[in-house]
């Protein structure tokens, strides 16, 4: 770290050094807010994935039907249509939420249809929308824990590079000064007795 020893030194110093004390409760509160959310949403990922696992058996089982040559099923009949995501502040990081999934679904004659088509269509339906939660679910805990690593990151930058540097640079400053101070009082008391010996 580079500064002059003067008191504009010490004043430009001790308000850095008071904007870090200032921000350290703070980065530390955020970096505990972060880490309880990632938490939280590592723990609605497992669930998401708990219930993926459940469905996934269920559409194992059924999907011997639509693999069926002779059923023909057309696989382009449901797709999504619209995926609504809002963005939501945690600890003033935005990430995104998952407000809804639409889909849409190419029209069929129900009377022409085999029975097990509309129960399998929800099926895949709900599938979808789970392995889209699960996809934006990940996502958010990218986004949190890259924000949390830099927030830790700042806090130990704050508590053990900047902060001790600054009281270090500001003790040497006014060390600095105090010497320059007594010099400059010795210089005068040896020029006050060399002229009152001339006197």
């Amino acid at each position: 770290m580079n500064y002059q020893f003067n008191k504009t030194e010490i004043q430009r110093l001790n308000k850095d050094l008071k904007i870090r004390l200032q921000a350290l409760p703070i980065l530390k509160n955020k970096e505990a807010a972060l880490r309880v959310e990632i938490k939280k949403h590592r723990a609605t990922l497992k669930n998401l994935q708990v219930q993926m696992d459940e469905k996934s058996s269920v559409l194992e089982e059924i999907i011997g039907l639509y693999a069926d040559p002779y059923l023909n099923f057309d696989k382009s009949m449901i797709e999504v249509s619209k995926i609504d995501i809002v963005s939501k502040k945690i600890a003033g990081i935005k990430i995104p939420s998952l407000q809804s999934v639409e889909f849409s679904v190419r029209p069929f004659s129900i009377f022409n249809a085999p029975a097990w088509l509309l129960d399998g269509i929800e099926i895949i339906k709900s599938f979808a929308t789970l392995k889209i939660k699960i996809e934006q679910e990940q996502q958010a805990i990218n986004i949190l824990e890259l924000a949390r690593k830099k927030t830790t990151q700042k806090v130990n930058l704050y508590e053990k590079v900047q902060v001790p540097a600054f009281q270090e640079a500001i003790i040497k400053i006014k060390r600095f000064l105090e010497d320059l101070d007594n010099l400059d009082r010795a210089a005068q008391k040896i020029v006050k007795k060399k002229r009152a010996v001339i006197i």
